[in-house]
C-alpha cells in the first residue's frame, strides 16, 4: 500500500512518528497524524488550517487530554488515598521499582514506534478515500479523509472540540483534492 502514497503522505507517516516521538508517546495515534498532517504545506494542510486547526493549537489540546492522566494521582490524593503507602504495599509485592514502568502508550521512544489499531485503520481507509475519488496514489489529503472516515481517537476529539463540523471539513479536502 505504502508504494501508492505521494511524497507529501510518506512525509505524513514520517512526521506522525517524529511527533510520538516528540511527544514522548510509545505508540503513534491519530492525533500524531492530524500534528503531522498540520506540518505540511499542501492544499490540504491548508484547508485544516481554514477550519481553525493549527499545529500549537492542536499540541496543546492533546498534551491537556495525555495531562489529565496526571490529574488522577491528584484526585485519589484529595479522596484520602497515600499513594506512597500504595506504592509501599505494591513494591514489597511485586518488587522495588514496580510501579516505575512507563504507563501503556509511553514505552521508551526509542527504536521503532508501533502505529494504535485506530492509526493503522486511518492508513487503511486513506486508500478507500484514493480509490472512491479515483485517484491514482494516496496524498495526504487522504490521509486526512481517512481521519474523518475513522471518526473517533484523539483527532477527531480534537477537531469535534474546537466546532468543527467534520462533514464541512470533508467537503473542502475532497474539493482540494480535485483542485
Amino acid at each position: 500500500m505504502f508504494e501508492r502514497f505521494t511524497a507529501e503522505a510518506r512525509q505524513v507517516v514520517v512526521g506522525a512518528q517524529h511527533e510520538a516521538r516528540r511527544l514522548h508517546h510509545g505508540s503513534i495515534g491519530t492525533e500524531h497524524l492530524l500534528l503531522s498532517l498540520l506540518d505540511q504545506r499542501t492544499p490540504s494542510s491548508a484547508v485544516l488550517a481554514r477550519h481553525g486547526l493549527t499545529r500549537d493549537e492542536v499540541t496543546d489540546a492533546v498534551a491537556a487530554y495525555v495531562r489529565n492522566d496526571d490529574l488522577d494521582a491528584e484526585a485519589l490524593t484529595a479522596l484520602g488515598i497515600d499513594l506512597d503507602a500504595v506504592r509501599t504495599t505494591v513494591e514489597a509485592t511485586f518488587g522495588a521499582g514496580a510501579l516505575d514502568r512507563p504507563p501503556s502508550g509511553r514505552r521508551s521512544t526509542a527504536g521503532h514506534i508501533p502505529f494504535t489499531p485506530r492509526a493503522k485503520k486511518v492508513l487503511e481507509l486513506s486508500l478507500r478515500e484514493a480509490i472512491a475519488l479515483k485517484s491514482k496514489s494516496i496524498a495526504d489529503g487522504h490521509i486526512a479523509l481517512g481521519l474523518l472516515r475513522e471518526g473517533e481517537g484523539l483527532a477527531m476529539t480534537v477537531i469535534h472540540d474546537r466546532g468543527i463540523d467534520p462533514a464541512d471539513l470533508r467537503r473542502d479536502l475532497t474539493a482540494a483534492l480535485a483542485a
